[in-house]
């Protein structure tokens, strides 16, 4: 059975989760889908790292100082516009730090212009390079909803944020750039 998101999507198969649920047909398959996209993001929101990579486009503020960029881990920034138009590369300075944080600095940002970073970020290429405990997680995690999707006051099991916090990243106050 093919799966209903694109493998690049998401860390998980459709038939990853339905193998582990013991589920044969696909009258659920939507429905464990949308489970998939949510144990992603949460997945995603409790590591505070984008586990596909991805291309992003932020809202960078019209100031002269180094600004970090919100998603994580950064693998390449590919530029800055302006109102839409593509800055020359002496307007900008980008830097991607050895933790993998993107980081860009508007030289002479004028106040009228909006200013968005185009950037790629995220663990790994695909699924197969996801690790396989945040890959646990969410499928257990999915499990979890599936079972309990009629109790909401039902929390998600304690296994899951095991299986995920070696990989959490936690930044704490105001993060300064060097340099």
């Amino acid at each position: 059975m093919a799966d209903l998101l694109p493998p690049a999507t998401v860390p998980v198969a459709l038939d990853e989760v339905k193998a582990f649920l013991r589920l044969d047909d696909g009258s659920e398959d939507a429905l464990i889908a949308g489970f998939i996209r949510t144990a992603t993001a949460l997945a995603e929101a409790f590591t505070g790292q984008r586990l596909i990579v991805r291309d992003v486009a932020d809202a960078v503020l019209p100031v002269r100082v180094w600004q970090r960029l919100p998603a994580f881990p950064v693998i390449a920034i590919a530029g800055v516009s302006g109102d839409g138009q593509p800055l020359p590369g002496g307007a900008i300075e980008t830097d991607i730090d050895l933790g993998g944080t993107g980081w860009v600095r508007l030289v002479a940002p004028d106040l009228a212009v909006r200013y968005h970073v185009l950037y790629s970020a995220g663990i790994a290429a695909d699924w197969n390079g996801v690790p396989e405990p945040l890959r646990q997680g969410i499928v257990r995690l999915v499990a979890h909803l599936h079972t309990h999707r009629d109790d909401p006051d039902s929390g998600p099991p304690a296994a899951v944020a095991a299986l995920w916090r070696p990989w959490r990243r936690l930044r704490l106050g105001a993060e300064a750039r060097h340099g």
